[in-house]
């Protein structure tokens, strides 16, 4: 290597990294695609090494690539630093963030909240995984991700994002034609909804084991929208948070006082993006809205939440 590589060069590497394609690392940084694949060549050049894998799902970094970059990502949060420090703290929250979440959270609640949050920031775009598994942060799949599991290892910002409360409902069409439920045992005899059981993306999930029986799976899907969908139309009950649930009665909720599965929800960011500006606004928005409506996440009451891992600042 005869030369240092340019902090720009380092730029596109790290937004490739995150990205993991030419595309999306393009539109982080406002270039061409073309222009992202000839600053990363001239890096690698550079360096004499390969930094990046290529294949036709994308570009994943090879062991030279992942050893170079919490150099890049310390050279990153010096730079962020600086400009903070010099401006003022008045920093432009501008750029893409890709925030990952689950299917109906994503769906019903935090798609609405976007569309508000984007029209007080003009320069800011959100690219929303919304999926029925969790975002994989450890691959850069995204910037910020909401679960089910605070993760035990790695360099993350850990926070509960909200406590939320699993209750069992049915529609008016299934309780008329099948046997009434008074009690908790009464379920035994029922049908129910629910995932595929070895296709669950966290063992939270698995909260119709609690019932103290095996429950009879009529129907299973991966996605909580398709069990809504089934429950509505009468196919057995199901166990949802209420945000899942319409208005419009096509859902009751059954035993509400004794049938119910209490989760948290985490909200998870490397601690290299968290120091960026247009991440901790996201992660802020979400802390913000979740602790200000309680009635999307528990029909009853929930016990004291614990203490907060961490809130940015």
């Amino acid at each position: 290597m005869n030369t240092l590589p340019e902090w720009t060069d380092l730029r596109f590497f790290l937004e490739l990294a995150r990205a993991g394609t030419l595309s999306g690392a393009s539109r982080r940084l406002e270039v061409e695609h073309t222009t992202v694949a000839r600053r990363i060549d001239r890096l690698e050049q550079q360096l004499g090494a390969a930094l990046f894998d290529r294949s036709r799902e994308g570009y994943e970094l090879t062991e030279m690539g992942a050893a170079l970059l919490p150099h890049a990502e310390a050279m990153e949060s010096a730079a962020l630093a600086a400009h903070d420090q010099l401006s003022g703290n008045q920093v432009a929250i501008r750029g893409v963030v890709r925030l990952g979440v689950p299917e109906v959270l994503g769906v019903k609640v935090i798609t609405p909240l976007l569309a508000r949050f984007l029209a007080d920031h003009p320069e800011l775009s959100i690219d929303l995984l919304v999926q029925p598994r969790f975002a994989n942060l450890a691959n850069r799949e995204a910037d910020l991700g909401v679960t089910l599991d605070a993760p035990a290892t790695g360099r993350y910002m850990v926070t509960r994002l909200v406590s939320f409360r699993m209750s069992l409902y049915a529609s008016p069409d299934y309780l008329a034609k099948h046997p009434p439920i008074r009690t908790k045992a009464d379920l035994a005899g029922h049908d129910f909804v629910d995932y595929v059981q070895d296709r669950l993306a966290s063992n939270e999930l698995n909260f119709l084991h609690e019932l103290g029986f095996v429950p009879n799976r009529r129907l299973c899907c991966t996605g909580m929208m398709a069990q809504a969908e089934a429950a509505m139309a009468g196919l057995g009950l199901m166990m949802a948070p209420p945000y899942v649930i319409p208005d419009d009665g096509r859902l009751v909720p059954v035993l509400p006082n004794e049938v119910y599965a209490d989760r948290n929800y985490y909200l998870v960011a490397p601690v290299d993006l968290f120091r960026l500006p247009r991440v901790r606004a996201v992660w802020n928005l979400l802390r913000d809205y979740a602790e200000s409506q309680p009635e999307l996440f528990s029909l009853g009451d929930m016990p004291a939440p614990r203490k907060k891992i961490a809130r940015a600042k």
